[in-house]
């Protein structure tokens, strides 16, 4: 999409909106609301932003642990999102996934993983489907530079470019994959390059930037609609919290402190503000709206039913059939 004042400030929206969802999610998490793993994206949300502004509804993306951000981009039901956060039986699925495990094949979010690196082979499997069905669609998938020391990495990118499927990579380097540096476990410092080993382009661009991220993925994702093949895109971020809520953070205060100097939403408010493309109360009233939605969605997960016991018998894929089993 082109960008006009409209554009911008949507991207802006969707910013927001993210990071007042994850910001809700950490306190209900901190007052012991929401059990289990929980991974947030604040500070990393101009590359599902940007990305994702460029995709249809009827493109895939696949997404890793510390998905929330890019399910928000790609348009899923923030009730919906905020019950299976919750474990609530009206959530994304039924409140047996969790935070980590986010799906809705309607709106082309083919899940989040838990297993790092695992979404990479999913969504080659989904770029060749798209492939197959003639119709122009693209698949994309999100990872952090932790995936890209993983085999999947390697294999997917191989054979994404040996079928010259449409998809695009987009490597959030966050610099820390859990506690271990990149620049300890990543043998080079820009990922990007790592594309020349398999013939596909490699772009990087700052992850902090959205309009950046979005004229970046815009490119590439126009090439792979028209047949030519894979492209890697690293974009450099950095989340603000540690690798999963409850989790001790070692990193450098300072060096945390340094990075939400460069917080991609108050950058572009900013951006919006000197350009006068929005002034100071729509922006007040934009933050109303969105917190807004987020305390409904927060009441709809609250005043939902958690799954029955019987209900982990349901949506199984196995047999009780005994005599089914013998060979």
């Amino acid at each position: 999409m082109e960008l006009d004042n409209e554009g911008l400030i949507g991207l802006y929206r969707t910013m927001l909106t993210i990071r007042r969802f994850e910001e809700r999610v950490s306190r209900e998490y901190a007052q012991g609301n929401i059990l289990g793993y929980v991974h947030l994206y604040i500070g990393q949300e101009a590359v599902a932003t940007g990305v994702c502004s460029n995709l249809r509804k009827d493109d895939r993306i696949v997404s890793s642990h510390r998905g929330h951000g890019h399910s928000i981009a790609k348009g899923a039901d923030m009730k919906r999102m905020m019950a299976e956060v919750f474990g609530k039986k009206t959530g994304y699925c039924k409140g047996k996934g969790g935070s980590m495990h986010i799906a809705d094949f309607s709106i082309g979010m083919l899940g989040a993983n838990g297993i790092v690196g695992a979404g990479l082979p999913i969504a080659v499997g989904a770029a060749l489907a798209a492939k197959l069905e003639h119709k122009d669609r693209v698949a994309a998938v999100f990872f952090g530079d932790g995936a890209c020391e993983e085999g999947e990495f390697h294999e997917s990118l191989s054979l994404a470019s040996i079928w010259k499927l449409p998809l695009i990579f987009v490597c959030e380097n966050n610099l820390y994959a859990a506690g271990t540096p990149a620049r300890y476990a990543v043998p080079v410092e820009d990922i990007y390059t790592k594309a020349d080993s398999y013939a596909i382009p490699g772009k990087m661009v700052d992850g902090n930037d959205v309009v950046a991220v979005h004229e970046a993925a815009k490119e590439l994702i126009a090439r792979a609609r028209e047949g030519g093949g894979p492209a890697l895109l690293e974009c450099k971020t950095y989340r603000w919290h540690g690798h999963f809520e409850s989790m001790p953070d070692f990193r450098p205060p300072e060096e945390i402190e340094a990075w939400k100097q460069k917080c991609p939403v108050k950058r572009m408010e900013q951006r919006l503000l000197e350009a006068g493309v929005i002034n100071g109360q729509e922006i007040e009233a934009m933050n109303s709206q969105v917190l807004k939605q987020i305390e409904d969605a927060v009441s709809y997960a609250v005043e939902s039913p958690f799954p029955n016991p019987e209900d982990a018998l349901e949506d199984v894929f196995s047999s009780d059939d005994t005599a089914a089993l013998e060979v």
